[in-house]
């Protein structure tokens, strides 16, 4: 049975050097073949709008990026994608968008609603950022199932060097308590290398989610994107990120962690290290070819060319060569108890 891993025991790996990082890898490996075996769980992404309200500095849909060519994806255009990975066996759908005022509890709800009535076996979850507490419990109402919010950094001081001023930390920390007291499926995470991230942010991030103890764990690396405030910045790096995915799976034993598309944007095989240091999600991409590269978050997005069957066809290829098995599945939690 695994043990557990103490935020002390993850300060001084985060303070060591890289030369174990090989063996951190293998060890957080081990434990998630403990608890999910080689499985790795299959969400289809629907980015379905890139309007945002929000002027997060770091960010290429912020709203003052008038470089952005802004889109939305209809009802219809939504269920569209939906049908077509539920025929490719996408049991899970994340519809993922900026906080675009647009889409209104109502026509949330009217969508969350189609997709459960049309696809009764399979998982919503949302990630359209910070809503109120009545919001979320008719969202959860309406059948959606999880909801990924990153809170991006846990310290105040940070916090408020990546945001304007009118967004704060304590309502993102709030929106994420909420979700877990009505009964979602939570996920949260940071940015890896963000602009003016210390290694003492980092142990604060996992403070945080020690005691949030969220059902999924989101990181991956910070990526510059030229039309922000940040453009001078460097990216995150994938020694560190590919750490860090260790570290939250010896914390974390039960979560699900993605290696993300960040992680394949900054190395070819990104996605496949990440999946070798302890992840156990991909999101392959669902939404139109049309507008994926218009979902422009940082440079350089990987699979913006590509059809919905290119991307699962692609990643299940990578995956098995990694040594591990994409598997049709719903992919709920498992929270077993540890020593």
């Amino acid at each position: 049975m695994y043990k557990k891993i103490t935020i002390e025991e993850a300060e001084q790996i985060l303070k060591s050097d890289l030369s174990g990082d090989q063996k951190l890898y293998e060890r957080a490996d081990r434990v998630r073949r403990e608890v999910y075996g080689d499985a790795v769980y299959i969400r289809g992404l629907i980015e379905f709008t890139n309007y945002c309200k929000n002027d997060c500095y770091y960010c290429g849909i912020r709203k003052s990026n008038s470089c952005a060519t802004r889109y939305r994806l209809s009802e219809n255009d939504i269920f569209e994608c939906a049908k077509e990975g539920y025929s490719l066996g996408f049991r899970t759908f994340v519809l993922q968008g900026g906080e675009d005022v647009y889409f209104t509890d109502k026509i949330l709800c009217g969508i969350v609603s189609g997709l459960k009535e049309r696809f009764p076996d399979c998982a919503v979850t949302l990630s359209v950022g910070e809503r109120s507490r009545e919001s979320y419990k008719a969202l959860h109402d309406a059948g959606a199932d999880r909801y990924l919010l990153r809170h991006e950094t846990a310290d105040k001081e940070h916090y408020n060097k990546l945001h304007p001023d009118i967004m704060s930390l304590d309502n993102r920390k709030r929106c994420l308590f909420d979700l877990k007291e009505i009964g979602y499926q939570v996920g949260s995470g940071f940015m890896v290398g963000s602009p003016y991230q210390t290694t003492d942010n980092i142990i604060s991030d996992l403070k945080f989610l020690s005691e949030l103890e969220p059902d999924m764990i989101g990181i991956g690396p910070y990526i510059v994107h030229d039309k922000t405030p940040f453009k001078d910045f460097k990216s995150g790096t994938l020694l560190m990120t590919l750490r860090l995915v260790s570290i939250l799976r010896l914390m974390f034993p039960y979560a699900l962690i993605p290696s993300t598309t960040a992680l394949g944007t900054i190395h070819p095989e990104g996605r496949e290290l990440g999946l070798k240091a302890g992840a156990n999600v991909v999101m392959p991409n669902l939404s139109p070819v049309g507008v994926r590269g218009l979902y422009d978050l940082y440079k350089d997005k990987i699979c913006t060319g590509e059809e919905a069957a290119q991307c699962k066809s692609c990643l299940q290829m990578r995956v098995k060569r990694a040594g591990y098995t994409i598997v049709t599945d719903i992919g709920n939690v498992k929270r077993e108890k540890s020593e």
